[in-house]
């Protein structure tokens, strides 16, 4: 079965502490993704980065904070991810990285019927882009120490979900 890592909202505004959305502990799993993109690269398994990408006029920031705004510093991949030639960079601008991109006619071209999430945050993002995959018949394996929360709580909160109704698998 054909994979992909989705490596998810590594970016400057949600990773570094002083990130208009920090997301605190974020740092913690940067180590684990870079193993597992590696790990990727070896493997012949592709790698994409799904990105928040947002106009200064978003809608997203009635909600939240200003953040990710297409071409500043914080919508940028933090220096210790960035992608390789090979990589894909897909934009998003909602918590889904489905949602109006070009991911799933991509997934299908490629032939692949594995995602391997990871990335921030797991309650949110994360979460959306596995119940939109799991809907459009994507099998889902959450990687639990690559992902992160908003809080502790929500983390746990949302693997439960995703382990138990949408039936990723949580490893």
């Amino acid at each position: 079965m054909k994979k992909a890592l989705l490596i998810i909202d590594m970016l400057n505004d949600f990773i570094c502490s002083d990130g208009t959305l920090y997301v605190e502990w974020s740092e913690k799993i940067i180590d684990r993704i870079k193993k597992e993109r590696e790990k990727s690269h070896k493997e012949g398994v592709t790698v994409i980065y799904l990105c928040d990408s947002h106009r200064k006029d978003d809608p997203e920031f009635e909600i939240w904070p200003e953040h990710c705004v297409k071409g500043t510093y914080g919508a940028e991949i933090i220096n210790e991810l960035k992608p390789d030639k090979d990589d894909i960079i897909i934009n998003k601008t909602t918590y889904s990285g489905f949602y109006n991109t070009e991911l799933e006619k991509m997934l299908k071209e490629k032939g692949i019927e594995e995602l391997i999430l990871t990335g921030v945050a797991t309650n949110i993002c994360v979460l959306y882009t596995a119940a939109d995959a799991r809907m459009r018949g994507f099998k889902v394996e959450v990687l639990k120490d690559a992902v992160e929360g908003l809080t502790p709580r929500d983390k746990e909160w949302a693997l439960r979900q995703m382990k138990e109704v949408l039936l990723a698998e949580v490893k």
